[in-house]
């Protein structure tokens, strides 16, 4: 009794919870650093090595045509000649290929990276090899700046929502703290649980692989969304493609929500800020004249002049969008070079042609057991002399598309209840990408894994289905290392990963569809009348509106 009475006493303290929480923090950020550190020195010996060496050798290349292009090694060390080689691999890189087989997959702010961490490698470790443990340590502290942006984010996320909707957390173990400490406490539970995620923890240290680096820009789109910065919710998700592409297949997303609202000109924001982002990045290459630019300025004057004077709403967000579609028009007729978005975006879909790469958990995995392929005719219509086929890769581009305007819909009415199912709907385009999408790689689950954290805050049963799609997500990642570099000893593990393959793979599906489910509110329906009365629900406004 006296033990419980103390704990009592010291829970009642507001200064003791405080540095409760405070320790508890930092206990969770250094174990997870120091878990991190571990996992990259435990799995070295079946370290995926191909990734390593793949971005280490675009790195490199970005030097080679440096000096290709340089008149001596001094200006070629430069970083004018380091920026001239990087600008000019690209078209390089497209001139060279044969069959458009370009080798090069990466986006600009990732080639960025890579190039630049090639040459600090280069100067620091002169004739390194590419496997070497030391050479790849600032990639790796990316990857944890990036993992802790995410669960920064996550903790905001949850937060903000649980704010909005206090019912939430109206049970009994909670009903002695305020609004604002239910919320920072789920928000806590949610973003520790993301900060050790054991597939992105594997993925980023152990592999390891740059996924995680679009996380942040994700997560900090959707908190921009809910707080009406759709144009910032733009240029972030535009940033974030820059460094992986994939972030594109979800960013209709944030269109489709507003759309679902009849709100336009939000919607229209989102669009202005990828245009404004993506052809700010991308004018060195298609603005490469002095007339462009003063074309692009002349263009950008005249619009800001007659939008300013008429105070059209959203202005800001009308004279980017304008005139970043302007950047893109003068490119395309004064010379500009589009091979970033060929080489960069368009080349890595169709990099790999297959309907399943590796060891995945989704419906294509099914279907590729049934004899299915990428190409396959899956509908075929006949007109006069006119034969149209729709094969299975546009079938289930199709289903997905479907699957996000679901998605959109749930997220809208989930806002216009302030409902924290919200969270899943901002969850489940993670799932229904990797879950329905053909040429998925194994390790793409990992970003459904991280984001679907945020089912803490919303309830116990998702909060289940998060820790199997974890799980689901972390035996692919380590089927894929153990066969990489086959051992004796790990010979069982991977026979049994693979015979569960087409379990796990409906385990998944079945876990996207219950996410798409509540992303409707469909289990609330019933039980939102009945709680209506229990306590006033917190007020809040929309946000003033920022662009």
């Amino acid at each position: 009794m006296a033990i419980f009475a103390f704990f009592r006493q010291l829970y009642a303290s507001k200064f003791a919870r405080r540095s409760l929480l405070a320790l508890v923090v930092v206990v969770l950020f250094f174990g997870g650093v120091q878990l991190r550190r571990w996992i990259g020195e435990s799995t070295r010996h079946v370290r995926y090595q191909h990734d390593i060496v793949n971005a280490f050798y675009w790195g490199s290349e970005t030097m080679k045509e440096a000096r290709r292009l340089s008149t001596d090694e001094v200006s070629a060390n430069s970083l004018t000649g380091f920026w001239r080689g990087y600008l000019a691999l690209y078209d390089q890189v497209k001139h060279e290929a044969y069959d458009k087989d370009y080798g090069l997959d990466y986006p600009p702010l990732r080639l960025l990276v890579m190039a630049i961490w090639a040459r600090q490698a280069r100067s620091e470790f002169p004739g390194v090899d590419d496997g070497h443990p030391k050479l790849v340590n600032p990639l790796l502290k990316i990857n944890l700046l990036c993992e802790l942006l995410s669960a920064v984010a996550i903790f905001l996320l949850v937060r903000l929502c649980l704010q909005r909707y206090s019912r939430t957390t109206d049970s009994p173990p909670f009903r002695s703290l305020s609004l604002q400490q239910r919320a920072s406490i789920c928000g806590l539970a949610a973003a520790s649980v993301a900060w050790l995620e054991p597939s992105m923890i594997l993925d980023a240290h152990g592999w390891p692989q740059w996924d995680v680096w679009i996380l942040p820009f994700y997560l900090f789109a959707a908190l921009a969304a809910l707080k009406n910065r759709w144009f910032l919710c733009g240029c972030l998700l535009a940033a974030g493609a820059m460094f992986k592409g994939q972030l594109l297949f979800v960013a209709p997303f944030f269109v489709l929500w507003p759309l679902w609202q009849k709100r336009w000109g939000r919607a229209l924001c989102v669009i202005a800020g990828l245009t404004a982002t993506t052809a700010l990045i991308a004018s060195p290459w298609i603005l490469r004249t002095t007339p462009a630019w003063i074309a692009l300025v002349v263009v950008t004057g005249v619009t800001s002049l007659l939008l300013l004077q008429r105070k059209t709403p959203y202005r800001g967000a009308w004279i980017s969008g304008i005139t970043g579609c302007a950047a893109f028009v003068i490119g395309a007729f004064t010379g500009g070079s589009f091979a970033w978005l060929k080489v960069g975006f368009l080349y890595g879909s169709e990099h790999y042609p297959y309907l399943v790469i590796s060891s995945c958990y989704n419906l294509a995995s099914l279907l590729s057991k049934l004899g299915w392929s990428l190409k396959d005719p899956f509908w075929s219509i006949h007109l006069g002399s006119l034969d149209f086929h729709l094969t299975l890769q546009w079938t289930l581009r199709l289903l997905y598309l479907g699957g996000l305007t679901v998605c959109a819909y749930g997220a809208a009415q989930q806002v216009r209840d302030r409902d924290p199912r919200v969270l899943i709907a901002m969850t489940a385009p993670w799932l229904l990408m990797f879950a329905l999408l053909g040429q998925m790689h194994e390790r793409y689950l990992v970003w459904g894994a991280v984001v679907s954290a945020v089912a803490l805050g919303v309830s116990l049963r998702l909060s289940i289905i998060h820790f199997i799609i974890s799980a689901a997500s972390t035996a692919m990642i380590v089927h894929v290392m153990l066969i990489d570099k086959k051992f004796e000893a790990t010979l069982w593990a991977i026979d049994l990963l693979k015979h569960i393959r087409g379990y796990a793979s409906a385990l998944v599906l079945a876990c996207a569809a219950v996410y798409l489910w509540n992303t409707l509110g469909m289990p609330a329906f019933q039980r939102r009348a009945a709680r209506s009365a229990v306590g006033p629900s917190l007020s809040l406004g929309p946000e003033p509106e920022e662009v």
